[in-house]
């Protein structure tokens, strides 16, 4: 842990002092680049407070006051539904605080865990309770990280057969260059870099969203079934010239495919594969016959 780390970490655990002071207050988790021991000057710092009725705004108020007076930003989000966000800042450090009701959490961890949504951003929210460091309410805290740690064979398959999804653009490659195709191109070569990702996450029974992804090498890290070399090969689908980009995002689909058979061989893998190889002919003038 670094020393600006160290430093987020002594803010928070001060800071949160006067939210856990509210009787309403059930558990309190840090979550984020701090509790994972990666904070710089450049963090934020992301707090999750459980209840079992929301503070209201008189007195979020005043555990702001509390805190030096910190300075209000905004409130995000609408209470009706059962949380909402308040960002504020501390000795110009911006803190994002989300308030939620023990029971919004805890429907919106069995969306993922029981319904298998793989869309929804709590995905990236269920990673950040495993990652998350409790301040209060340990116990609570514990419960929640025990069974979202308890990955369902469901949600890999959905995960795997929801990003088992690739654009043939390995095989348009001489096409799109006439056409003018820069951000088509790009936003093409995102997508087909996320759903590999997606693919292999639930290879690996990881959570993972598309909001606000970041520390993509770190993720990588964690994958026991993945293509030999994948951050720099990801990284590099944005850097080299399309002609050789295309070829290589076509190889990492080809080695991913053949890693669903093997570890999820009940996954029907034949329309990711059948494009694979092609390549589009331009077509010819020729006489019609009368």
């Amino acid at each position: 842990m670094t020393d600006k780390n160290e430093y987020l970490l002594e803010l928070v655990q001060r800071n949160v002092k006067a939210y856990i002071a509210n009787s309403k207050t059930k558990a309190v988790m840090l979550t984020g680049s701090v509790a994972e021991g990666l904070g710089d000057e450049y963090s934020d710092c992301d707090v999750m407070l459980y209840y079992d009725e929301l503070p209201s705004q008189e007195e979020l108020y005043q555990a702001r006051q509390q805190n030096h007076g910190a300075e209000l930003i905004e409130i995000l989000g609408d209470r009706s539904y059962g949380a909402f966000g308040e960002t504020f800042i501390i000795n110009g450090i911006e803190c994002q605080f989300a308030h939620a009701k023990i029971a919004q959490w805890e429907k919106e961890m069995s969306s993922i865990l029981e319904e298998f949504d793989v869309q929804s951003p709590i995905m990236k929210g269920m990673t950040g309770t495993l990652v998350g460091i409790p301040l209060y309410g340990e116990t609570l805290i514990g419960q929640w990280k025990a069974k979202i740690a308890d990955y369902p064979d469901k949600l890999a398959q959905t995960m795997v057969e929801h990003y088992l999804k690739f654009f043939p653009i390995w095989g348009m490659q001489s096409k799109l260059a006439k056409r003018d195709t820069t951000l088509w191109y790009y936003q093409i070569m995102v997508e087909s870099a996320q759903n590999l990702l997606g693919v292999l996450s639930g290879l690996n029974r990881l959570y993972y969203s598309t909001f606000q992804f970041k520390r993509m090498s770190k993720f990588i890290q964690q994958m026991k079934i993945a293509p030999e070399n994948l951050p720099s090969r990801l990284e590099s689908l944005f850097h080299h010239q399309a002609p050789v980009a295309v070829n290589q995002l076509e190889a990492l689909v080809r080695e991913t495919v053949a890693l669903v058979e093997i570890y999820m061989p009940q996954v029907d893998t034949s329309s990711a594969k059948r494009r694979l190889g092609w390549r589009q002919k331009p077509w010819e003038l020729r006489e019609v016959n009368q």
